[in-house]
């Protein structure tokens, strides 16, 4: 299976970060948001990264100006034909599956359709659309750009050859493609919980603040502490995920959301993208 046209749905944070890894690597690139201002500021922010890496001298200008030559922007969705469909959207399964539903319809049998999602069932999109055998999660981490690890997610009905030819994607986009069965979280999702549930924990108790315990386990190691992370990130992405995998796996103690990440989203304090979440911006 050859792929050499990526169309990317959502031109937020993740989506423009996917279309930027894309392109890079040498395919044709289609980002697409109903937003044309959502389109603008994801090319704004593109060339602000490429700039940055001409600057450190990590790519040419030649790269530069190739890289964009590779990227097309569009609102409409009847322009969305391409080999393979990755959807960076809101995590909300129901717009998963109308976003798929529609494209489904205007391309061929052998595009393949892959969900960015954090943790919600891949199954369920599959089972929603024709083609199931054509679909997978390609979730990628934030910043798309810089992050190597990419969860290949299979389901009981994607094909073998779909899943190598996501294989063989990552492998050109310079990323490790890491093959994992369909299952609440995946793999970094599940285990990565209790790295901001404990922490949240522990500051919803009173035992350390937001800034110790990210200044504690950096200096342990961890390149950035939980409450640092979850705001580059986004609180409410990150508390959608903890809801989702608390519901998957029948509302157990130990994956409970957070009231202080709750109280968060409620306010808007959302981390970078919105000026505040536990650090202003």
């Amino acid at each position: 299976m050859q792929i050499s046209t990526i169309l990317i749905c959502g031109a937020g944070t993740m989506g423009s970060g996917i279309a930027l890894v894309a392109a890079r690597s040498g395919y044709n690139t289609i980002l697409f948001d109903l937003q044309p201002a959502a389109l603008e500021n994801a090319k704004k922010q593109q060339i602000q990264f490429l700039e940055g890496q001409v600057l450190k001298n990590r790519i040419s200008s030649a790269d530069f100006d190739a890289t964009l030559s590779r990227i097309r922007y569009i609102s409409n969705i009847e322009e969305g034909r391409a080999d393979l469909v990755i959807e960076a959207i809101v995590e909300k399964i129901e717009a998963k599956i109308s976003l798929f539903g529609q494209l489904a319809a205007i391309n061929p049998p052998t595009t393949i359709f892959a969900s960015n999602t954090s943790s919600l069932s891949v199954t369920k999109i599959a089972e929603a659309l024709p083609h199931p055998e054509r679909v997978a999660g390609l979730h990628f981490f934030n910043p798309a750009p810089q992050m190597k690890l990419v969860e290949i997610v299979k389901t009981n009905r994607t094909g073998k050859e779909v899943i190598q030819a996501l294989v063989n994607l990552t492998n050109k986009m310079g990323k490790t493609g890491v093959v994992c069965a369909d299952a609440p979280g995946f793999i970094v999702n599940r285990v990565a919980r209790h790295f901001y549930l404990e922490s949240l924990n522990l500051a919803e108790k009173g035992y350390a603040d937001f800034q110790l315990i990210d200044d504690v386990l950096e200096s342990a190691g961890f390149r950035m502490g939980p409450f640092r992370l979850m705001d580059l990130i986004g609180n409410d992405i990150n508390f959608a995920v903890t809801e989702s995998l608390y519901e998957a796996c029948d509302r157990p103690v130990r994956f409970r959301p957070s009231p202080v990440q709750q109280a968060k989203v409620l306010a808007g304090e959302l981390g970078r993208k919105t000026g505040k979440g536990y650090y202003t911006y």
